[in-house]
């Protein structure tokens, strides 16, 4: 799935292992959900959310 982690991650000016800090998660967790290889559980994608304070559409970009 695509998302805007990434940029919204920069846009905070935090690195992928001060996320991952918060979120208490693995850096390379971060790393993999950014580059679409791994989709974050339903538990992981709230915390995304709250940390971000953005709906999860802003976050993550379906398409059929």
């Amino acid at each position: 799935m695509e998302n805007n982690l990434k940029k919204l991650r920069k846009l905070k000016g935090i690195s992928q292992g001060d996320l991952a800090h918060y979120l208490e998660v693995s850096r390379q967790t971060i790393n993999s959900i950014e580059n679409g290889k791994f989709d974050p559980s339903l538990t992981l994608t709230i915390k995304l959310t709250r940390f971000f304070e953005v709906s999860l559409e802003e976050i993550f970009i379906h398409k059929d």
